[in-house]
């Protein structure tokens, strides 16, 4: 990852908007901001949108350009320490991506997510060997060392699930393809399943299944995607706003925009909607474990 993007992006993205918002009243557009600071356009540009940390000193530096009060400007400069942290990830920066680096943030401050997945199990559910092929198929020509790294990085990405103060509550829809898709060997895809099972008898965990018998669904229009959402902060307002996450074959979306979210949320719940019940969703999974083992 490049040096600008280190650091942790929830406080970067919260500086940004902020920061957005304040240009923003005092009428100034990016460009007559840059001027004023004397900074680049692309400066401004990458602050707002959460792709670079802050020095308190830039903050206050922006916030009297901006017209601040200087308990906001104390406050945003606060702030920007934060955004300086790192998570435990950025151990396995030479293996992610930097849209990779923004999610895990964001799932890691999440209080909730709504996950429908119409061809893999997602990566908070995998198993070590069924991780391991599935990155090893990714990445053809790199080294085992590498692999298993990335293996790594994604098996620990799953402490989230049962962590001791405030684990998510994870809602996910699984197709029916991923539980008949040969991913590896049967051994591999029996095993898979039957973590399934374990997983989702944690109490903020829901595994459901969407059998190909139900036909046609908001699933098979959206896609794979990922809701987050995030805590409500003293003043009543959700600390990040609610965000989708659609990761593509060469890098990844982020939609927080209200409509799109509303667009998602619906698609979720019809899918919700049409899968199988937990209990049901349990016997078609024990059913596709014995399968797999014969």
């Amino acid at each position: 990852m490049a040096d600008g993007a280190s650091g942790s992006t929830v406080p970067r993205r919260q500086l940004g908007r902020y920061l957005r918002e304040l240009r923003n009243k005092a009428r100034l557009t990016v460009k007559a901001a840059a001027e004023a600071l004397e900074w680049s356009e692309a400066k401004i540009w990458r602050i707002e949108t959460g792709q670079t940390s802050l020095r308190s000193h830039d903050v206050e530096t922006m916030c009297r350009v901006y017209g601040a009060g200087s308990d906001l400007a104390g406050a945003l400069m606060a702030l920007a320490k934060e955004t300086k942290a790192k998570g435990w990830w950025h151990s396995y920066g030479d293996v992610i991506p930097n849209w990779l680096d923004v999610y895990i943030s964001l799932e890691e401050a999440a209080t909730a997510l709504s996950i429908y997945q119409s061809e893999l199990v997602p990566g908070l559910l995998q198993t070590e060997d069924y991780a391991r092929t599935l990155i090893g198929t990714d990445n053809p020509g790199v080294n085992d060392q590498e692999i298993e790294r990335r293996v790594q990085l994604r098996i620990e990405r799953q402490a989230l699930l049962t962590r001791v103060t405030d684990p998510p509550g994870i809602g996910v829809v699984l197709n029916e393809a991923v539980i008949r898709r040969p991913i590896g060997n049967e051994q591999i895809m029996a095993d898979q399943l039957a973590h399934l099972l374990d997983v989702g008898e944690l109490p903020n965990l829901a595994v459901r299944v969407m059998p190909f018998v139900r036909g046609m669904h908001y699933g098979v229009m959206s896609g794979p995607f990922v809701m987050l959402e995030f805590p409500i902060n003293g003043t009543g307002m959700p600390t990040e706003p609610t965000t989708i996450y659609i990761e593509g074959f060469a890098g990844a979306l982020y939609l927080d925009k209200p409509h799109e979210v509303d667009r998602y949320e619906h698609a979720f719940n019809n899918i919700k909607g049409a899968s199988l019940n937990e209990a049901a969703s349990r016997k078609f999974i024990a059913d596709a474990v014995k399968e797999w083992r014969r």
